[in-house]
């Protein structure tokens, strides 16, 4: 069984500074990538940032420069670092992560449970 358990999001006002963390446990043979998407309320889930397990990084246009991406492939860990908040970044922010549990799976799709980012003064 494959856990993802996000963590950091809260209330911030525009321009403020926030960091997401996800951890990765369970069952893990490999990690191909992990990602954030979020999902804005009457919106569809939307990719926010994406690494690679080589380094490889990519992000939404719409955060580009105010959002980094990394990951601590020891600990299975992936963060967010989001800078410049703005109003229009509230959502609830998903991690994700496409990864094998053993030798020889297929490579599954898993989700953390969100966590909510609003950005209001």
């Amino acid at each position: 069984q494959v856990q993802l358990v996000e963590s950091g999001g809260g209330l911030v006002q525009p321009g403020g500074s926030l960091r997401l963390s996800c951890a990765a446990s369970g069952s893990i043979f490999s990690i191909n990538a992990m990602g954030w998407y979020r999902q804005a309320p009457g919106k569809q889930r939307e990719l926010v940032a994406s690494i690679i397990s080589g380094g490889s990084t990519n992000y939404a246009d719409s955060v580009k420069g105010r959002f980094t991406i990394s990951r601590d492939n020891a600990k299975n860990t992936v963060y967010l670092q989001m800078n410049s908040l703005r109003p229009e970044d509230t959502a609830v922010y998903y991690c994700n992560a496409r990864l094998q549990r053993y030798s020889g799976d297929y490579v599954g799709n898993y989700w953390g449970q969100g966590t909510q980012v609003t950005v209001s003064s």
